[in-house]
């Protein structure tokens, strides 16, 4: 199929609606930025104590699901998220593991009967196999970890840290093309459109390291990807910027 083609919808969209999608793909963020943090601040170690606030905290938003299967699918994405953004990190920073993000996860598991747990894997197995399953959860949850990538990235004292995010955002984002054929290179498209945006806008550090990686990662982006990919997501980020730029204009005047 060409990528000007209709995308398939979403079969999971009844259940869990694309705003809670957007919601799911939040959460996971934040819960995974605390947990993150906890892991630096405690070398490594879990604090049972703030792991089992967050866990109940995740539970009971699951549980606001309007049934069974909405219960298990809100538990999946959450998982999912988590998951995808301890692979980013521990990749990105030459982790081993990190060991709060794993006791949550399998907190979260062992909460659940095996009925519970039959209906989550169902759900979490579609999300992973399906590219339009949840792809509204997807989209956010993708652009949030190529950006806080970019972001560390921008951050960066030395090339070498440089180089190691840009191979991790690089290889995130030609896996998604391959993995997702259909949605996977307007995903990647997205995140060149906002980090194009943050760089416009001065909401991003303008160090020559950051430009320097930045520039990295689109060449290597040009390399790894077909010719005919790497120029529709192109084109596509480069109607998002345009389309930011126009509405920042109007927003002038």
């Amino acid at each position: 199929m060409t990528t000007h083609s209709q995308p398939p919808a979403d079969q999971l969209a009844s259940l869990v609606n694309p705003d809670t999608q957007r919601l799911a793909a939040r959460m996971a963020q934040d819960v995974f930025a605390g947990v993150f943090r906890q892991a630096a601040a405690n070398e490594g170690a879990p604090d049972v104590g703030i792991l089992g606030e967050v866990a109940a905290q995740c539970a009971n938003w699951c549980r606001a699901g309007g049934s069974d299967e909405a219960r298990a699918l809100r538990l999946a994405l959450l998982i999912s998220g988590l998951d995808q953004w301890g692979l980013a990190y521990t990749q990105a920073f030459g982790l081993t593991a990190i060991h709060p993000l794993t006791a949550l996860i399998g907190g979260l598991r062992t909460r659940l009967d095996a009925r519970e747990e039959t209906r989550f894997q169902r759900y979490f197995e579609q999300i992973d196999a399906i590219e339009s399953a949840a792809v509204d959860f997807k989209v956010d949850l993708r652009r949030g970890i190529h950006l806080a990538l970019w972001h560390a990235m921008a951050a960066c004292e030395s090339s070498e840290q440089v180089e190691a995010i840009v191979r991790t955002l690089g290889s995130l984002m030609v896996a998604l093309d391959q993995k997702m054929p259909e949605f996977g290179w307007r995903l990647v498209a997205d995140a060149l459109a906002h980090i194009q945006i943050g760089l416009l806008s001065g909401q991003a550090p303008a160090s020559p390291l950051a430009q320097e990686g930045t520039q990295r990662l689109f060449a290597s982006l040009r390399h790894a990807l077909p010719e005919d990919r790497y120029q529709a997501i192109l084109a596509h980020s480069g109607q998002a910027v345009v389309a930011w730029q126009q509405a920042a204009r109007s927003r002038a005047h």
